[in-house]
């Protein structure tokens, strides 16, 4: 099982990187290179000339499509929107050109949920006119196509329409492992290579600026090109280069010499690296041990170049290892800027040129969403351009703000992918937990309308419901009042920004109380902080609306010996940790987000030995699965048990008694190579869960209750009974305790509406 050093070592640091003095430095929104003049020079690609050094990442327009495939108004005035905020070359998401050919790209009816070129000319319309619009900012906007999905993809194809998902060889698939991909025919792959060069050519004659091919994270172009997934013994594509070179000859054929070809490649899979032996012992990772090492895609890389490659942005890792090509927010910053130097030095040392004569520029990617961050990887040469993703989802105008120095203003990313992964992965679109008209731009206007009729509002709750709801109103021109209990804004976001893997979520925090004090001065919003507000107070106030955004009260566990034994809530212990002292062994109750992080944090953090017990199927169900592989392997390598299956049935002096499910048939918590698949999809190859309970007592210094939240909707309802306000309204987690996605966006809509 061959490993590389390098690899290695970024591996192994992407789990303890915050004990490092310094990591968090640059991993703010702060102004201290500004003017970025890096950052906003022009660069050259073959004959294009891009306005700066900034470029927007793929990320997949789910549903962004009508049903032949046309992009609609939802994705033309997303992309408007970025287009507008300065970016200077924006990539589209994946766009396959192997309906018919990749089993499983194409749904039931002949449906997809991405959009297509190459359906017919009907859909042409909709890329000419994306086209024109992002050019009228000076953008330009690069197609990325790819030759399909594989193993990655759907496995559905098999339940609904009796066809095996597709691969290089006889794979599993990555979704529900039990189910093979079969390997496609060299037939079906020369039609695929063909569908290629057509895509191109049919984007270059609607005005795009470029073509961008798919080749990393384990997609079928991967799944080709890399010997982990290629293990073809005949034939031309048992050269696992041959079949990528052949797309790029094939679209440069079909394209000329100068329309720019970029590709999306990862250094490593980094499989060997992440999970060592364990891809020796595991039914659905023993076959890829023997991938594509360091100077084997370098080498690749330079032959793409010959073919006719003029750009590359490169990372590391696939669905597999998923936290690190969908870095989350417990990831560092900058993490994968080492790989793009590696890239760069290589390329400069062999003297590679594109066949235009010019330097093959090297994209920088991985939260790179800090204009001092980036600016400084530009500076240092480490990269020739900055990808950024979800900062542009975020603030559109990150561009913007950063080239006029007001770095302090843009929205950050908080790394949680819920709107970004999770959503379309649920059957949604692309959305943001921080910018509630992502996905919505052609429905929210960019600057909102005056109220029809300004009255007196109170908004009860100061976390990010009741914040965005607050500004939004007051911008609006309507009299607001802020009440919140505690003495600092952010409600459970200042909990929940206290470990230092939550730095993204900390910046959050400090953004929007800037916002409300900007607010406050520009627009007249009334703060009342430290104040529990009663409905009495309400009513004599005269308010005309109301607004609850209380969030969130902590469950409670009425168990035998709760009284007795030495507990805390662990919101309560993340703002006091002095509740902590003297306690080394440490049981946490509740392996959601809040129980890992908690968790995660106590261990590295604060040394202790920790025990997290849950009582469902699976640690941190519903949430993105790169934030919870990523937190479920280093809290595995740091020795913290994970039990799930298990019941609390009550406390002693000595620890928390358990029920613990220990069937065979009980899932390996750990498990982070395959998904949690949405309860939705039925999976009738998995295991039936069988109940083997056995009793025991897992000793505890203190337990750390994580068991969720229930909403806060008590004041609501005492308002609603006394008629405090003719119009009284509830929001955010008080309503239904959720995410910060779910919160925002109920605000921002309700904001517009009052």
């Amino acid at each position: 099982m061959k490993t590389d050093a390098r690899v290695q070592q970024w591996v192994d640091s992407y789990g303890d990187w915050f004990l490092k003095e310094g990591a968090l430095d640059r991993a703010a929104m702060t102004g201290e290179l500004y003017p970025y003049n890096s950052m906003f020079s022009p660069i050259r690609i073959n004959r294009l000339t891009v306005k700066n050094r900034l470029v927007m990442a793929p990320m997949g327009n789910i549903c962004m499509a009508d049903e032949t495939g046309r992009p609609n108004e939802k994705m033309l005035q997303y992309f408007y929107e970025r287009a507008r905020g300065g970016v200077g070359l924006i990539t589209t998401g994946l766009i396959p050109v192997s309906h018919g050919l990749d089993n499983s790209i194409t749904e039931l009816g002949e449906l997809s949920y991405f959009p297509r070129i190459d359906r017919s000319r009907s859909v042409y319309a909709g890329w000419r006119d994306l086209a024109q619009g992002v050019h009228a900012f000076g953008a330009r906007i690069f197609i990325q196509v790819t030759p399909g999905l594989g193993r990655v993809g759907n496995p559905q194809c098999l339940l609904t329409m009796m066809k095996l998902p597709n691969s290089a060889s006889w794979n599993p698939s990555f979704y529900i492992p039990q189910i093979p991909c079969a390997p496609l025919s060299g037939t079906r792959l020369r039609k695929i290579i063909k569908n290629m060069g057509q895509a191109s050519a049919d984007a270059k004659t609607a005005g795009l600026d470029g073509t961008y091919l798919h080749g990393h994270e384990g997609y079928l172009l991967e799944q080709m090109t890399n010997t982990a997934f290629n293990r073809r013994k005949l034939g031309r594509y048992a050269d696992w280069q041959a079949f990528g070179l052949d797309c790029v000859r094939e679209i440069r054929s079909r394209v000329g010499p100068y329309f720019p070809v970029m590709y999306r490649i990862d250094l490593s899979l980094a499989l060997n690296e992440t999970y060592g032996e364990t891809m020796l012992a595991t039914a659905s990772l023993k076959k890829f041990t023997r991938g594509r090492v360091i100077d084997e895609t370098l080498d690749y890389m330079k032959n793409l170049v010959t073919a006719g490659v003029d750009i590359f942005d490169v990372d590391l890792g696939c669905y597999d290892n998923w936290w690190l090509p969908h870095p989350p927010s417990s990831m560092p910053p900058a993490c994968f800027l080492e790989v793009s130097r590696t890239v760069k030095e290589y390329f400069d040392a062999n003297n590679i040129r594109s066949n235009a004569g010019l330097p093959v520029p090297i994209v920088g990617v991985g939260k790179l969403g800090y204009p001092d961050l980036a600016e400084q990887a530009l500076r240092d040469g480490r990269c020739d351009m900055v990808m950024l993703g979800r900062p542009l989802l975020a603030d559109p105008e990150w561009p913007a703000k950063a080239y006029a120095g007001r770095t302090a203003e843009i929205t950050p990313c908080i790394g949680c992918q819920e709107g970004c992964i999770n959503e379309f992965v649920e059957g949604g679109h692309p959305q943001c937990a921080v910018n509630p008209r992502t996905g919505f731009e052609h429905v929210f206007p960019a600057i909102p309308s005056p109220a029809k009729k300004p009255g007196k509002v109170a908004v009860v709750g100061g976390g990010p419901a009741g914040i965005t709801v607050a500004i939004l109103a007051a911008e609006r021109g309507h009299q607001v009042e802020l009440f919140d209990r505690d003495a600092e804004l952010g409600g459970r976001l200042r909990a929940g920004s206290v470990a230092r893997i939550k730095y993204e979520v900390a910046n959050y925090r400090k953004y929007l109380i800037a916002r409300a004090e900007r607010a406050s001065a520009k627009d007249g919003l009334k703060l009342h902080l430290n104040t529990a507000v009663t409905v009495e107070e309400l009513k004599a106030r005269g308010f005309d609306k109301i607004v609850f955004a209380l969030g969130t009260a902590d469950a409670k566990l009425p168990l035998p010996g709760l009284a007795e034994a030495r507990t805390v809530q662990a919101p309560a212990l993340f703002l006091k940790p002095e509740l902590l002292a003297g306690a080394k062994r440490v049981v946490v109750v509740g392996g959601g987000v809040v129980g890992c992080e908690a968790a995660y944090w106590l261990c590295f953090e604060k040394g202790c030995e920790v025990t997290v017990v849950e009582m469902d199927k699976y640690i941190m169900n519903h949430t993105c699965t790169a934030n919870r592989g990523h937190l479920i392997h280093y809290l595995q390598k740091a020795g913290v048990r994970l039990l799930n299956c298990t019941r609390v049935t009550g406390f002693t002096a000595e620890g928390v008694q358990v029920a613990r499910n220990v069937s065979k048939t009980v899932p390996d918590p750990y498990i982070t190579w395959h998904p949690i698949l949405p309860e939705n999809v039925h999976n009738p190859l998995a295991p039936k869960l069988k109940v083997e309970e056995r009793t025991e007592l897992l000793p505890a210094d203190l337990t750390v209750i994580a068991a969720g939240g229930v909403p806060d909707d008590a004041l609501y309802f005492a308002a609603m009974r006394e008629q405090a306000a003719p119009e009284i309204y509830n929001i955010g987690d008080s309503f239904s305790a959720g995410k910060v996605l779910e919160a925002t966006r109920a605000a921002y809509r309700l904001g517009l509406s009052l």
